[in-house]
């Protein structure tokens, strides 16, 4: 296995598990800070806003290459 083979498979693996940390973080803030129903609806539509930015930036690279 050469440097590419393993930078293909270790990116989107530790990315997942970053967003998913986040995710953690997100709603821990939000539990800890009663931000309610609401509240926690606007803290994840930011944090999808952000993932759904870096998905369509992979998939248009992926287009043009």
């Amino acid at each position: 296995m050469n440097y590419m083979q393993l930078e293909a498979i270790a990116m989107p693996v530790l990315i997942s598990g970053l967003v998913l940390f986040m995710g953690y973080i997100v709603w821990d803030l939000a539990k800890k800070s009663n931000a309610g129903g609401f509240g926690t609806s606007i803290l994840f539509l930011a944090l999808g806003l952000g993932v759904i930015g870096f998905v369509i930036k992979t998939v248009i690279v992926v287009i043009i290459e």
